[in-house]
């Protein structure tokens, strides 16, 4: 590993449910693409749970089980969407590093 090496928070944990992260100059490697499909996967799979929770909180007839188990749902999604967050917010460039090639940060 370099200087210009980062680490990558990838969108699982270890088996004892540690974090795990990949070490890469390239963000295009075979693993890197897999945890980008993953963190898609979990961003879908909460806006569905949304849409999901939205019919079941306006059902009258929604019983005490289902809205437990809609509320593990939902408190598994939040898990997800932090972490894919917590994820893209460190590999964002610091305030005042130079961004891509050629990009002076102004604006035409």
């Amino acid at each position: 590993m370099n200087a210009t090496t980062s680490l990558r928070l990838l969108p699982w944990t270890s088996p004892d449910g540690k974090p795990c992260y990949l070490a890469a100059d390239d963000g295009d490697s075979r693993l890197s693409r897999r945890a980008d499909e993953i963190e898609a996967l979990q961003l879908s799979m909460g806006t569905q749970l949304l849409g999901h929770a939205r019919v079941l909180l306006t059902d009258r007839k929604a019983d005490a089980g289902e809205l437990r188990f809609l509320a593990n749902r939902l408190c598994e999604a939040l898990r997800d969407v932090l972490r894919v967050a917590e994820s893209r917010g460190l590999r964002l460039p610091a305030y005042g590093d130079d961004g891509p090639a050629g990009d002076t940060g102004e604006s035409s």
